[in-house]
């Protein structure tokens, strides 16, 4: 199973700020990762919260069944030393995923305390990066069969 955790205000994605994040939807980015997991024989779960321990309980509820998670911290990436502690004691790889290129965006968003406790990063890429970290997983969970 591959965990797929948004953090805060990704839940409005497809009417915040469209011309930053786009109009692709929370929910149908979450069925594109199932589609995509499917066809590897992998589950996927979803979760959304606007609220930082609730993300961290989920992961850390999941952890003793899950081969890789997909995460988006949304505004944690900059902030968050226990989301970054959590995702480091897991025994299985992380992407961390963001829609819009941090890097191109304010000074302030360009560091990501979470990043160093994934396996990669994929920024800017839109929706897509999602799909692309979905198929890197399944393919590691593949591999370890």
């Amino acid at each position: 199973m591959i965990l797929l955790v948004n953090g805060p205000n990704l839940n409005l994605l497809g009417e915040r700020e469209p011309e930053i994040y786009g109009r692709t939807t929370l929910p149908e980015i979450e069925e594109m990762v199932r589609k995509a997991a499917d066809g590897w024989k992998v589950k996927t779960e979803p979760f959304q919260s606007n609220h930082e321990g609730a993300l961290i309980d989920f992961i850390q509820s999941k952890r003793k069944e899950a081969k890789g998670l997909i995460i988006n911290p949304g505004a944690y990436t900059h902030t968050s030393v226990a989301l970054h502690d959590c995702i480091k004691a897991l025994t299985f790889p992380a992407v961390e995923v963001h829609v819009s290129n941090l890097h191109a965006r304010e000074e302030w968003r360009q560091k990501s305390v979470t990043a160093a406790a994934c396996r990669g990063q994929i920024s800017g890429l839109g929706p897509r990066g999602y799909l692309l970290a979905a198929e890197w997983l399944c393919a590691e969970i593949a591999s370890k069969r």
